[in-house]
């Protein structure tokens, strides 16, 4: 299935492992440009909190991670938790408020990432909401493909 098809398939679990994506990205590049933020020291602690999300993102979003990346079995346990839509909404929304909340320090671009992972976690609750299975997007690693290598 090519990621076209994928797309067509208007499950909402896979418009938020994308998104998921997206938000990955916009987490690291946005926690590294305002780490060097000399004005508020606090903002720097939420780009910290950003680069932690962006590598908790990392190994929700592409499974394959997980067998090949040597990490501790508490760590393991902790990412295939989030392995329905509700718990990926949940996780994404927990994220994205500790990224709002870092307006009220100041505006940044730390709003960026907020708004992306708030509809994350908005496309999770959706797939949840219409019962729709969680399908992992074979691009990313997802059904079977970590089979397939080990």
């Amino acid at each position: 299935m090519s990621l076209k098809d994928e797309f067509a398939t208007r499950n909402f679990s896979i418009y938020g492992q994308w998104l998921g994506i997206l938000s990955m990205i916009l987490c690291f590049a946005l926690g590294i440009a305002n780490l060097f933020n000399l004005f508020h020291f606090l903002l720097i602690v939420f780009a910290i909190l950003a680069l932690v999300s962006c590598f908790i993102i990392l190994f929700i979003e592409v499974p394959l991670l997980l067998r090949i990346c040597p990490t501790s079995a508490a760590f393991d346990a902790g990412i295939r938790k989030v392995s329905t839509n509700y718990m990926r909404a949940a996780t994404y929304a927990g994220m994205a408020i500790i990224q709002w909340v870092s307006i009220a320090i100041t505006a940044s671009s730390l709003i960026a990432a907020a708004i992306v992972l708030t509809l994350t976690a908005a496309c999770y609750a959706a797939a949840g909401i219409k019962g729709q299975a969680f399908v992992g997007s074979k691009t990313l690693g997802g059904a079977g493909v970590a089979q397939m290598i080990v």
